[in-house]
């Protein structure tokens, strides 16, 4: 079994205008599947912070120990990251800013990802940062009415490319088990 095949069972209770005996409401029950739920709540932004903390000691390596201009130092780093994350996925499922945050990378059937797999996936975080632009309302007892902007970067399609997914270290467990 895969994790994409894995289904969930749900049971929602609606509301009829009926009432029995004693004046309680009669519910309608409905039993459906839905496929399992792998990601979790702020994901996004875990991933995204865990992706800076990743790349923080190669650039200081290459600006401090290789004397090379914040530019090359950036290139450097990135590209560096793309290959030690690689690896680091393939055998521990996890890089150092991943571990901070309890995540791990696993593949449909619930395994650390090949490393042609997790280069993929890497290399494709380049250009994975799916802007949604939002804009909201707030009122504001000082200021009345005032409209802000709201930026959401996701980074889902290297995963969905790739068929990986980032769970957290608690639930690995639990995945397995449904696998079985």
């Amino acid at each position: 079994m895969k994790i994409s095949e894995l289904k969930e069972r749900k049971t929602t209770r609606r509301a009829t205008r009926d009432f029995d005996l004693e004046g309680n409401r009669i519910y309608n029950e409905f039993e459906y599947d839905l496929p399992y739920k792998v990601d979790f709540p702020h994901s996004d932004k875990q991933r995204q912070v865990a992706k800076i903390i990743d790349m923080i000691p190669l650039f200081l390596i290459f600006l401090f120990i290789f004397q090379q201009n914040l530019f090359m130092s950036f290139l450097f780093s990135v590209i560096f990251v793309i290959i030690i994350g690689s690896i680091a996925e393939t055998m521990w499922g996890t890089t150092l800013g991943k571990k901070l945050f309890r995540m791990v990378v696993i593949n449909d059937l619930g395994n650390f990802p090949d490393f042609p797999t997790s280069l993929k996936r890497n290399f494709l975080c380049l250009s994975n940062f799916y802007p949604s632009f939002s804009e909201y309302t707030t009122n504001n007892v000082a200021f009345g009415k005032q409209l802000h902007f709201s930026t959401d970067l996701s980074m889902h399609m290297n995963n969905k490319l790739c068929k990986t997914y980032i769970v957290k270290e608690a639930q690995l467990q639990k995945i397995k088990k449904l696998l079985e």
